[in-house]
């Protein structure tokens, strides 16, 4: 495939995939800048490498196996997840809440891991999701390290939708608490996303001051307040630091 054509079946691939569920060929036409006939060229395309799958008893594409291979493959050369798994595990089983490793793709959330609390609590983060970054703790968290330039093209693609009462709302209220995030070296998620749950969060960053991920510590206000979260502030930082450590040690070995 050209270049061109490339990124065309790209497009269509993340379509397909951000519906979650195996789709009609209509279903991506009413919202594919393309043609139906290129359309279902760029469709015939994906299937024929694997990456989406039809079915012709139901008349619909979902995602390839061959793309599980190679999420699988980038996960464990690129992601935080593996080299972090036992110290999250450590500080799970420590705190008994639920804790969750994430990193910034495109200016988003993408948790890379997630350890339950002892008393799970239903929310909206899942290992293999992409969340917002300015209304969640560990987004607000990783948001507020970065260099000036890497922050405004991050800013640009915040939706600034109201989730909740307590969402900020607007890039100049998230500067202001980025700011006090950078000052006092922890975030909070104040029912910002999900009405009743909160958080205590920290980045993970290089011995260089780079931000290569965000940890947090998350409950429920019928479980604490925002106050007591910060029992859980000095075995997350020291974790996060842990992080990094050996981070930079598999990524740039002695």
């Amino acid at each position: 495939m050209s270049e061109g054509t490339v990124g065309k079946a790209m497009s269509v691939l993340d379509l397909v995939a951000s519906k979650g569920r195996p789709v009609r060929l209509v279903e991506v036409q009413d919202e594919a800048d393309y043609p139906k006939a290129t359309l279902y060229r760029l469709l015939q395309s994906l299937v024929k490498e694997g990456l989406l799958t039809f079915s012709p008893e139901r008349q619909t594409y979902a995602l390839g196996l061959r793309l599980v291979r190679l999420a699988h493959s980038a996960w464990s050369q690129s992601s935080l997840g593996p080299v972090a798994r036992p110290v999250i595990e450590a500080l799970a089983a420590k705190v008994g809440e639920t804790v969750h490793l994430a990193q910034l793709d495109q200016g988003q959330v993408l948790y890379v891991d997630k350890r339950n609390a002892l008393r799970p609590i239903e929310m909206f983060s899942q290992a293999g999701k992409v969340g917002p970054a300015y209304c969640t703790g560990v987004g607000k968290a990783m948001l507020a390290f970065l260099g000036e330039a890497e922050l405004d093209a991050a800013l640009k693609r915040q939706a600034f939708y109201q989730h909740t009462r307590s969402t900020l709302m607007g890039t100049e209220a998230l500067r202001a608490e980025l700011a006090a995030i950078r000052k006092a070296g922890v975030a909070y998620d104040r029912e910002e996303h999900e009405a009743g749950i909160i958080c205590i969060a920290v980045p993970i960053l290089t011995g260089a001051g780079r931000v290569i991920g965000g940890l947090s510590v998350t409950s429920s206000v019928q479980r604490h307040s925002l106050e007591a979260l910060e029992v859980f502030r000095a075995p997350l930082i020291d974790a996060a630091a842990m992080i990094a450590r050996d981070a930079e040690a598999w990524l740039f070995p002695a």
